[in-house]
């Protein structure tokens, strides 16, 4: 039935554009960026005997990426791409497996890798058409971009505008590059060795007035699971630029097709991780929410979250496929931080963060943050419930004007101790910076 509504639903946003927004044409709007990130990333394990017990590198990433415009008319074309590089900068043969960022080369890492995407695209109206290399930001799929080369997916995706306040938004995704990956692999989940090659998702945003938007969507990894999601965010301005956001997200997330049957998780669409009578099916209901409070230049955030105990909360990760540098996800809950996601089931996590913007005292694009996560009630098999924390501080800053004026740096620091896994400390330095070409 979902397969079948798809169309329908995108068919009906499109037909609401008369004509393509007005365009000065595929050569006279183009852009291109290029984008330069050098990341070194050290992980400190600090217990347990498996290796690695530290991995320590560095590596520099180049994304170019170009944008044509459309073509005018009442229908309007385009063509966009990117073209990724990484190269190694530092790194050993005992320091490299787990960093998640730099491809192997046997033990070792990858001198240099890369990879070449292209979309054509399609506009009528405020309705438009992609089809090619897609990195999709919804709370069903969140490409990742957390180490030195983004993840990226291939597939079709349709965005309409037509109605005002609301954003309609469907497509399927068909495989994926992993950020330490030259190679494209099917979708699956963590713990399975199968994958698929249908992600289907429809859903959308709609801003039922101008503080309150709220959100529903549906997606489906064929052989594994079927997910809805609803979300609510509230803006409460308070005066004296003070104000209040409310983040609310639920996720129901059930087993489809191979998923489903004894025989399909025997075949490998299993997914790893504590569930009930330990066979692998998805079985899951998170729930999420977080209030900010912001004044001048502080913000305060505090959050709950709790996951159910049928199998660990899953959206589409690729790490436990052959093709080991295809791992690496991001999912949408607030808990999804620098080391830990504290998607485990059972798992009741409450936190904490403070973030202050140091503009407030008169030094522009310095920002810091701390955040703490507890979790707790997290489910093992043939044992107790489980606990874990996770400690993390972030300084950005973003060089403000001069010679090197838009060019970022992060210092971030992260320590991670858990009953499930091992206790890792980790720190991250980046530098980013991004020079318009077109």
């Amino acid at each position: 039935m979902f397969k079948r509504a798809i169309p329908a639903i995108l068919l009906a946003s499109g037909a609401m554009g008369a004509q393509a927004a007005d365009s000065h044409g595929f050569l006279e709007d183009s852009k291109a960026t290029l984008s330069m990130r050098t990341l070194y990333f050290n992980s400190d394990n600090r217990d347990g005997a498996a290796d690695p017990s530290k991995t320590e590198e560095s590596a520099q990433g180049f994304v170019l990426r170009y944008e044509s415009g459309f073509t005018q008319g009442t229908v309007g074309f385009g063509l966009d791409a990117q073209a990724l590089l990484g190269v190694t900068l530092d790194s050993g043969k005992g320091h490299h497996q787990g960093s998640g960022m730099i491809p192997s080369d046997g033990d070792s890492a990858a001198d240099t890798w890369s990879s070449f995407g292209p979309t054509a695209k399609m506009r009528l109206g405020k309705t438009e058409l992609r089809y090619g290399t897609l990195m999709p930001k919804l709370p069903i799929l969140l490409a990742n971009d957390a180490r030195v080369l983004p993840q990226s997916f291939t597939g079709t995706q349709v965005t309409s505008k037509d109605v005002d306040g609301l954003t309609l938004t469907g497509g399927l995704l068909e495989q994926a590059v992993g950020r330490a990956s030259t190679d494209r692999t099917g979708l699956s989940v963590p713990g399975a060795v199968r994958d698929s090659n249908k992600f289907y998702f429809a859903g959308g945003d709609y801003e039922v007035t101008k503080t309150l938007k709220a959100q529903y969507y549906f997606a489906q990894l064929e052989d594994f699971y079927n997910q809805n999601f609803f979300g609510l965010t509230h803006l409460l301005a308070l005066g004296g630029g003070s104000s209040i956001t409310t983040d609310l997200r639920y996720f129901r997330t059930t087993s489809s097709g191979a998923n489903s049957s004894a025989a399909g998780r025997a075949q490998g669409y299993r997914a790893s991780g504590y569930t009930e009578d330990n066979n692998g099916e998805i079985d899951n209901s998170t729930w999420a929410a977080m209030v900010t409070y912001a004044n001048g230049g502080h913000s305060v955030a505090l959050g709950y979250q709790q996951v159910g105990d049928g199998s660990n909360f899953v959206q589409p990760n690729q790490g436990s496929l052959p093709d080991k540098g295809a791992g690496g996800g991001s999912v949408y809950l607030p808990t999804d931080r620098m080391i830990q996601n504290f998607a485990r089931a059972g798992e009741n996590t409450g936190f904490g963060q403070y973030t202050y913007d140091f503009a407030a005292l008169g030094v522009p694009g310095l920002k810091a943050s701390i955040v703490y996560l507890k979790g707790t009630g997290i489910k093992a098999q043939n044992s107790g419930d489980q606990s874990e924390w996770e400690r993390d501080m972030t300084l950005d800053y973003v060089v403000q004007s001069g010679t090197f004026k838009n060019v970022g740096f992060s210092l971030r620091n992260g320590q991670s101790n858990t009953e499930a896994g091992r206790d890792v400390n980790q720190s991250r330095f980046i530098i980013n910076y991004a020079i318009p070409l077109l």
